[in-house]
């Protein structure tokens, strides 16, 4: 069943609006997305593969977790939710640190008109990576990277196919928040 999607302004207000996830990226409203990042205590991030069947980016490595809003849900309940829904993981509202909101505005040569608010968190990954049962209609895989081979990745993003490349700032930023947080 496809999600309906509350609808916001460039500013990231709510109209009051809702439209289908497709009408979403067909039309090109703007709307939220929930991001959370998991580090672990050993300084290290967990990256996943988005699923070869998406139609954005199918294949880079991205965000730990990544998903829209629901209508009528809150940044956080929606947060919540992916990470179960994605990774199998429960988190409570606690663990999450918020580090900001990123917008991000691109077209793509599917059509696809992606206006979107990533609402950004980051939290302690708690859960062993061997014990995380993702699942595979959006993720492909997952690993942990260290810091120091995440810098090494993102400085060749635009050559090596790993990360989504035109994402590289918002990957510093939230490398940046990371590190602070160890």
């Amino acid at each position: 069943m496809e999600e309906l999607i509350d609808i916001v302004d460039k500013n990231g207000e709510p109209t009051g609006e809702t439209a289908l996830k497709s009408v979403i990226h067909s039309k090109g409203y703007y709307h939220n997305t929930a991001h959370i990042w998991f580090y672990a205590s050993d300084r290290k991030i967990l990256l996943s593969q988005r699923a070869a069947s998406k139609t954005i980016c199918p294949l880079l490595w991205d965000v730990s977790v990544a998903g829209h809003v629901d209508a009528g849900e809150t940044i956080e309940q929606a947060a919540i939710r992916e990470t179960k829904e994605e990774l199998g993981i429960t988190i409570k509202g606690f663990d999450l640190k918020k580090i900001g909101v990123y917008p991000c505005f691109q077209l793509y040569d599917n059509g696809i008109k992606d206006n979107e608010f990533h609402h950004t968190f980051i939290a302690k990954l708690s859960a062993k990576v061997e014990s995380i049962q993702f699942d595979f209609n959006e993720v492909e895989a997952i690993k942990l990277v260290s810091i120091s081979e995440f810098k090494a990745l993102l400085k060749l993003s635009e050559t090596n196919s790993h990360f989504v490349a035109s994402n590289k700032t918002y990957y510093y930023n939230v490398l940046s928040c990371i590190e602070n947080e160890l």
